[in-house]
């Protein structure tokens, strides 16, 4: 049995995907489609996130490679926690500076995540290490329930 190929240059339709996708490779069209900056504005570009719950608090875990904790904002406002970060790409190129590919550039986003009633926002916390932010939002301590007795009138 023949093998499965990507590419084969005999074919018809990979001629007529010559005229669409310039070398007939429709992997490399793709590629480069995703390479390019109005593709993937820096606007839309968001960390991946996940958010975890025990009693005593809430946890906001942020992969953020190539970031440091200098380029990290947090804030609370109104209930709302937003998480910021901007870094503008290095300037200092060399003149015969010949770029292959270049995908690491200026990075830019913004979260934000609504507080539940029950976050203490005077006692959140922040650490970042190996590229990962993490919020620690602790739960205000719940009133105590007490009986109210009943007295006969």
């Amino acid at each position: 049995m023949k093998s499965m190929t990507l590419y084969d240059p005999e074919f018809p339709a990979i001629r007529v995907a010559d005229s669409i996708f310039g070398n007939g490779n429709p992997f490399e069209a793709f590629d480069r489609l995703l390479s390019r900056d109005d593709f993937f504005p820096a606007s839309l570009r968001s960390p991946i996130v996940d958010v975890s719950e025990d009693d005593k608090r809430y946890l906001i875990e942020a992969e953020l490679p190539g970031l440091s904790d200098k380029d990290l904002k947090l804030e609370v406002k109104d209930g709302v926690l937003e998480i910021s970060a901007e870094k503008k790409d290095k300037k200092e190129e060399k003149d015969d500076t010949k770029w292959l590919r270049r995908e690491r550039r200026e990075i830019s986003f913004m979260r934000r995540f609504s507080l539940p009633e029950d976050v203490d926002a005077e006692k959140i916390e922040a650490a970042f290490k190996d590229g990962v932010l993490s919020v620690e939002l602790p739960k205000k301590p719940q009133a105590a329930s007490r009986s109210v007795p009943v007295r006969a009138a």
